[in-house]
Parts: structure tokens; sequence; C-alpha cells
């Protein structure tokens, strides 16, 4: 009888647990977005609406397309860090082509696109024929496609031609064209892996490599096809972020090497190569999306999302190693069919799987969609999108902007862009279709905000630009300083202590960016007036101060009787302070901008010698008083402008 039992158990129960926990390990991805999805739902109910949907598959987009090329070369057993410069550098050789090169449209996107798998035929070269590890060709070619694109367009963004840019718009005024080629390019992708010799080809080579050389197949030739299909795939990519942008950024897609890597993981590919497939590449770019997008709803801090993300990285990881190791152990199946999950022979049961799983997302999406239809907020509801929190400026703005804020009873959402034009007009999105009263946006890059800005202005939702304006769209008002103005400020300072004569370095920011371009167009303008003082360098060093520290250093080897020194904003000019040493504020004046607390601090010692103060936290509680206005409908004036003056030691305890 205690066998008989045993046995029952065993047979019904034991074998229902083990189908479901298999079911579960094989589509552990799958699982965790309807777990994402159920969650978001809950917490926010402006996450499951028609267009915040929409809006989900538009911003995994460009990611999907990129982890779709970049599932070739994982399941081939490499890897392929140059997608995202590959993108940057295709959509720039389109649109300079285009533009100033006079080439027609449609040859100019060939070339693109001939461009991306170029430079990934290169990496198939290197690795195949150099007998270079994938991670250091590829490595090599992020950084030479980079820098092709800063060469191309000179550091700055170029204009997208218009038959291109319906990439990134929508057919109907609705379903949007960037989620098509997604489809599209997913399609492919599948098509690929399981019907093709050279997708055969992947699964064996990443299976085996030694073992697919002795059957016969030429593994050089094929990983020469797959590097390149990675390249073309990272063009196409890089045309649609482009196109949503209208712009062709020189900077844009950093770091959308690891989101694609991370996607292709997620989704169940084996880093050690042999197992992925389209689907789940496809579900791990849905996943950092619907990540991203729901943690923007929900107000969480841009350094937690980036925490979150990491965690569920590893946990994907984690779930490959346990999948593997239970395929390891388990029996095969009937038939004789033990294949792995996402290879070409992973049978008809596989598709049973996914397509019962897709019926249950269907149901629990359609459930929670019916009793969760509102709105999560009340209130008066403002977002605010930031270029970036990685600099003392705009955490100033945000402190002053969050103050206001409180005073008034305002919910503010405030999100960090990170420097990544694409990433912010996701931001400005998600803010457009959760419900926002108005949005303030303080743009990475004036015109790439421009098609975002357009939306929320078609949804009746004000905007207020902060600091930099919005090219290409309609705002409520502009709250900031003039960065032109402040730059010729900067060049009277430092001509004036200089006494009309010397030489000077220029130590610039972002490659690209407004600020960027203002305040050198600025400096440049007011030096005009004083022949004496020629500029013997100018590097941009990214705002950043250990940037400005490094390349400080490097010019002074090459210019050591410099006089004078201007960055364009403290961090770097703090930066040049620690690599002059004793020089700084004695035999070399140095001058910043922004008027950051460590910048006034060095005035105030004397190692900087002056910074042209923008308050920041004033812009920033401008900037809410007048989104408060124009939510509610109030006449505000077309620009407001914050004051910029000098500090230098003289006038730094009235900043202070």
């Amino acid at each position: 009888m205690a066998t008989d039992t045993l046995k029952s158990d065993t047979g019904a129960g034991g074998a229902a647990g083990h189908a479901v926990r298999r079911l579960l390990l094989d589509n552990g991805a799958l699982s965790a977005l309807v777990v994402l999805l159920v969650a978001m739902s809950l917490l926010s109910g402006d996450f499951l609406t028609t267009q915040n949907l929409l809006n989900i598959g538009v911003q995994a987009a460009v990611t999907a397309i990129l982890a779709f090329g970049v599932t070739f070369v994982i399941v081939s057993a490499g890897i392929d860090l140059s997608v995202g410069s590959v993108a940057a550098l295709s959509a720039t050789i389109l649109a300079w082509t285009a533009t100033s090169a006079g080439l027609p449209v449609w040859p100019a996107v060939v070339l693109a696109v001939a461009t991306g798998a170029a430079c990934g035929f290169v990496n198939g070269a290197l690795v195949s024929y150099g007998k270079l590890p994938p991670f250091i060709a590829t490595l090599a070619m992020l950084s030479i496609a980079r820098g092709l694109s800063l060469v191309v367009s000179q550091g700055k963004p170029i204009d997208f031609p218009e038959p291109v840019s319906v990439l990134g718009d929508t057919l109907g005024g609705r379903l949007p064209v960037p989620l098509l080629v997604m489809v599209v390019m997913g399609l492919i992708t599948a098509l690929i892996l399981a019907r093709t010799y050279l997708g055969r080809s992947m699964y064996a080579i990443g299976g085996n490599e030694e073992a697919a050389r002795l059957s016969g197949l030429r593994v050089k030739r094929q990983k020469l096809a797959i590097y390149a299909l990675s390249g073309l795939f990272a063009a196409v990519a890089g045309i649609v972020l482009a196109a949503r942008l209208t712009s062709a950024q020189p900077q844009a897609a950093q770091g959308y090497e690891l989101d694609a890597i991370a996607a292709v993981v997620i989704g169940g590919a084996s880093l050690a190569g042999g197992v992925g497939k389209a689907s789940g590449t496809l579900i791990g770019a849905l996943i950092l999306a619907v990540l991203r997008n729901g943690l923007n709803l929900l107000s969480v801090s841009a350094f937690w999302q980036q925490v979150v993300i990491g965690v569920v990285i590893a946990l994907a990881v984690l779930l490959d190693t346990l999948r593997r190791k239970a395929g390891a152990g388990a029996v095969a199946a009937p038939g004789g069919s033990s294949a792995a999950p996402g290879s070409p022979g992973s049978g008809r049961g596989g598709a049973v799987k996914f397509a019962v799983a897709a019926l249950c997302v269907a149901v629990v999406v359609g459930g929670v969609s019916y009793f969760n239809s509102g709105s999560s907020g009340g209130g008066t509801k403002v977002g605010m999108s930031l270029s970036t929190l990685n600099n003392p400026f705009f955490v100033q703005m945000k402190a002053g902007a969050q103050a206001e804020a409180e005073k008034a009873g305002i919910d503010l959402t405030v999100t960090d862009a990170q420097n990544d034009a694409s990433q912010q007009a996701n931001q400005l999105q998600n803010f457009t279709s959760s419900g926002m009263k108005s949005i303030i946006v303080n743009p990475v890059d004036s015109d790439a905000a421009g098609p975002a800005v357009r939306g929320a202005d078609k949804a009746d939702i004000p905007v207020v630009a902060a600091d930099r304006g919005v090219n290409g769209a309609r705002t409520a008002t502009l709250v900031a300083s003039d960065n032109v103005a402040g730059g010729r400020l900067a060049a009277e300072a430092l001509a004036e202590k200089l006494g009309g004569r010397g030489s000077i370095v220029i130590l610039q920011g972002t490659a690209g960016t407004s600020a960027s371009r203002e305040r050198g167009a600025g400096f440049a303008e007011g030096l005009k007036a004083y022949p004496g003082i020629e500029v013997v360098a100018e590097q941009p060093a990214d705002f950043d101060r250990t940037k400005g520290l490094d390349v400080m250093t490097n010019l002074l080897q090459s210019h050591p009787g410099i006089t004078g020194v201007f960055a364009e904003n403290d961090e770097m000019a703090l930066g040049a302070v620690k690599a002059l040493g004793a020089r700084a504020g004695k035999s070399v004046s140095v001058v910043g901008f922004d008027g950051t607390p460590d910048g006034l601090k060095a005035v105030a010692v004397g190692t900087l010698y002056a910074s042209v103060a923008q308050q920041p936290k004033e812009l920033g509680r401008i900037a809410v008083q007048n989104a408060v206005k124009a939510a509610e409908g109030e006449k505000i004036d077309d620009m407001v402008k914050v004051p910029v003056k000098v500090v230098t030691g003289k006038n730094v305890a009235d900043f202070s």
C-alpha cells in the first residue's frame, strides 16, 4: 500500500509539479514579464492604458532591434560591445550624406546600413582571422565607431532627412512605426535562427566550435556573416533612433550595448553559446522597457532604477544557470527529444507552452485593465525631466524645484535622462500618458526633445523648458539663464584678469549639447574684443571633473606656458585647478561656469578666479511656479530670465 501511494504521488502530483517547474524554468522571462505587468498595473492606474502600452513598445524598439543582432553573436558564443556606437555612426553617416554631402536619401540609407554591416564585418575578421577575443575586438570597434561619428558630425547633431523621419512617426496617428520595425526585425531574426543554414551554424558554433569545424563547417566565414548581421541590425536601430529624435546625435545610444546584451540574457540565451531565440530576446527588451516605464510612473529615483535593473539582470543570469542545470539532469522527452530551449529543434511542446503562456498574459492584462482603468494620482501632477543628475548644477535645480513643489502642495516627479536624448524622449512620453498637468524639461539636446514635446502639446499638456530651449516645438515658456551672454561675461572677466594678453585653453562640455555650444559661442564672441589673447587648445572633458583633471594634465604637457583656462562648467574647472596645482590662482587664472557650491568655495579661496553663477535653485523654483500657472491656464511670459552674474573673490560672499 505504501509503495502504491508513493507511485501515485510521484506519478500524478510529482509529474504535475515537475511539469510546472519545467514550464517556469523554460519560460522564466515570460513569467517575469507577466509578474511585472501585474505589479505595475496594480501600483499605477496610468500604466495599463493603450497609449502607455504603445509607449512601452516604442521605448523597447531600439533596444530590441540591437538585441536581435546581438542574439546571433551570443548564440555563437561571442559578444558584441560595439552595437551602440555602430548605431550612432550609421545614423550620422545617413544624416551627413543626405544633407551636407548632397546624396539622395535612399542611397544614403543604403550607405548607412552598409556602414553598420561593414563595422560588423571588421569585427568578424578581427575575431576569426586576427584571433582577437570578441570582447577586445568589439571594444576596439566601440571606440572607433564613436570617434568616427564625432569626426563626421564635428560633435554636433545633424538634422535627419524628412523621408526617413517617418520611421519615428506613427501610422494613422496611432500605430508607432518603430514598433512595426521591431516586429519585422524580430520575425527576420526568428527566420534566420530557425530556418537557415547560417542560423543552424550559429547554434553549432556556440554549442561546440571545434566539433563544428571538424564536421566541415567553415567557422571563420560563418563568424564574418554573424558579426556583419549584428552590425546591420545596429544600423537599423540607429536609423530608427535618429528618426525618433529627428536628428542624428553623435553621442546617441551610449551604453545601449549593455542593454542589448542584458535583453538577450534575460530572454534566456546562454553566454556560453548554443542557446537563444528571437522571442526570448523580445521579451527581455520588453522587461527592461516595462521596468523603466513603470518606475518612471511610480516616481522612483533614477539612481534606484539602475539598481533594480541590475538586480533583474543578475536574477536572469541565475535563472539561466538553474535552467541549464535542470536541463542537464532532465530525462529526455518522449521520442528522444532533449533539445535545449531556444535551439532549432525545441519541438512543438515549446510552441504550445509559449502559446499557453501568451494566453495567460492576455487574460491577466485584460482582467487587470478591466478592474483598474483610472488614474493613480490626485491633485496637480507635474513631471520634470532633467538632462542629468550627475552634475551639481542640476542637483541644485532639482532641489529648488522640489522645495517649491512642497511649498505649493504639488506632486512633482523628477527623472534623470542621464545625458541620453532618447531616454529623455521616453520619459516625456511617459509623462504625457500618465496624466501630468504640466511638464518641465531640461533638454539633453534642444532639437531631439522636439518630437516628444510636440506630443505633449498635442495632448494639451503645457511644457516649460528649463535652462535650455526646445527647437521645433511650442513651449509655454523658457525659464533660463542666457548661456551665450554668460559665455561673453566669462571671456570679459578672464581677459580683464589677464590684462588683455596671454595664451589660454578651453575645456568644452559634452560634444553636441546645446549648453556646450552656446557657452563656447558666447566665449568666442566675447574674446574677439581681445586680440592679444590666443586660444592654444580646445578639448572636450564632458562636463566631468575627473575628465577635466585628465584633459588639463595632458594639455599642460604640450602647453606649459598658458596663463588662463576657461571651462564650460565648474566641475571641469575644478578638475583643471587640481591639475594646475600651486599654479592655479597665481600664474594661471581659471574661470568656470554655473556657480556651484564647490565652485564658489574655490572662488573664495582663490584657486578659481571666477564662475558665472546661474543660480540653479532659483531656476528650478521659477520653473515649477510657471509650470503650475500653465497647468491652471494662467498667462505667462514666453521667456523668464534668471539673472547670471560673474562671481569673483570680491562678491562671492553674496552668493555663498
